[in-house]
């Protein structure tokens, strides 16, 4: 039907990038109803599941981040007592909302809303052994906090330190910085210091009330790249089905909002299955220059996937499908879809793409985020990356059948 790879992704990519996609909206449900039937002629049966989530992310911690500014200005006052108590309880559940924690705030005051999650089965259906290749399909809001400017020049004015780096800049430490800092001020009494709180504390309630806005990008590499890569994998599988795997094909809602649509997926989806035979591989933003492999996530306290024998896997896989390595050893600061699964006990791994000289995914969060402005080389090269993974696990089935 397609005449080459690239031209399979941009019919799945360009149109659902003209949709606004924000978690729970009109347009990311059009967005589930489009990609079921691009699935359906891939050669993919698919069915759309409807799933609850708590609403959050920038709205809900405005709340928190003017609790702490408040906080920071009393203490600035002279008080002790209250000050550190709201800043503590401030910075705690910022904190516990953004690791995906018991999330005690958002279960408190986020709306309930429906999201679509779109699951598509291919390969082998009668096989007891499952990939599960994940991606998503909502899009972010921009703001002011996603300019890449300082990023990029940091990289071009202290380029060695840029790539001693694999670890993102921990882009959520300065969010709970006034806080911290206002209860250091409130049990010292250092008046200065709760000025730099409220300093720090200003700046976080202003970048989240722009990002809280909700100007949705229109998302083609956060995560149609993703997305697209599911559906040309489907076709693949078609023209060359294996044996002895079945391959789920999942596209998440409401992934924006710190993880929505994926809690829904893991308890209907995932936890009936044999974490000794489900293996997880998560495409998030495949479409900057080059590919690597996260190797763990998280905000505050960093997490490493689970299995890292499945990681060391999917590297062995690239070198053997692309003739390639894949590049190792990032870890990310924000939160993706894999946390949930890779908690769960399930061996996950992660696919991302940055430019390699900044280590930015390009145009994350931003309104230039377009089809146009994709790495189609790279998508191509997570879709085979994804197919010789399922090849590969379908030889081994064979192999202890044999």
């Amino acid at each position: 039907m397609y005449a080459s790879t690239e031209e399979m992704l941009r019919s799945v990519i360009e149109p659902l990038a003209a949709l606004e996609r924000g978690a729970g909206s009109p347009g990311e449900k059009r967005a589930a109803e489009m990609l079921l039937e691009m699935f359906e002629r891939a050669g993919a049966p698919a069915h759309i599941d409807e799933e609850e989530f708590l609403d959050g992310y920038a709205r809900l911690m405005l709340p928190l981040g003017a609790a702490g500014l408040a906080a920071a200005l009393l203490a600035g006052h002279g008080g002790r007592v209250a000050p550190a108590l709201v800043a503590t309880l401030s910075a705690a559940a910022t904190v516990d909302d953004a690791e995906n924690g018991r999330r005690y705030w958002r279960r408190a005051v986020g709306r309930r809303m429906a999201t679509w999650n779109v699951v598509a089965e291919c390969g082998d259906l009668t096989a007891d052994r499952t990939l599960v290749v994940m991606a998503h399909h909502d899009a972010a809001p921009t703001g002011a906090a996603f300019d890449q400017s300082f990023q990029r020049w940091l990289a071009q004015r202290y380029p060695d330190l840029v790539q001693r780096t694999d670890t993102a800049l921990p882009i959520w430490w300065p969010v709970v910085a006034g806080p911290v800092l206002t209860v250091a001020a409130a049990v010292t009494g250092r008046r200065r210091l709760a000025r730099v709180a409220s300093a720090f504390s200003v700046l976080a309630v202003g970048l989240g009330a722009d990002i809280a806005r909700d100007r949705i990008v229109p998302g083609a590499n956060d995560n149609l790249s993703g997305v697209g890569a599911l559906v040309a994998l489907a076709g693949r599988l078609r023209d060359e089905p294996v044996i002895g795997v079945r391959v789920l094909l999942v596209s998440c809602g409401a992934e924006e909002v710190l993880q929505g649509g994926i809690y829904g997926f893991a308890e209907r989806h995932l936890k009936p299955l044999d974490p000794s035979r489900t293996w997880v591989l998560n495409l998030d933003s495949v479409g900057s220059p080059e590919l690597l492999m996260v190797e763990g996530e998280g905000p505050f306290w960093m997490h490493d996937y689970c299995d890292p024998s499945f990681r060391d896997r999917v590297a062995s896989v690239t070198e053997r499908a692309t003739g390639a390595p894949l590049r190792r050893g990032t870890r990310a600061r924000a939160s993706t879809d894999s946390i949930i699964p890779s908690r769960a006990g399930y061996p996950t791994a992660t696919l991302v793409s940055w430019e390699p000289d900044t280590k930015l995914i390009s145009n994350y969060h931003l309104m230039s985020d377009v089809p146009e402005n994709l790495r189609y080389e790279t998508i191509e090269r997570a879709v085979t990356i994804a197919e010789g993974l399922a090849r590969d696990l379908a030889g081994e089935a064979g192999m202890q059948h044999a």
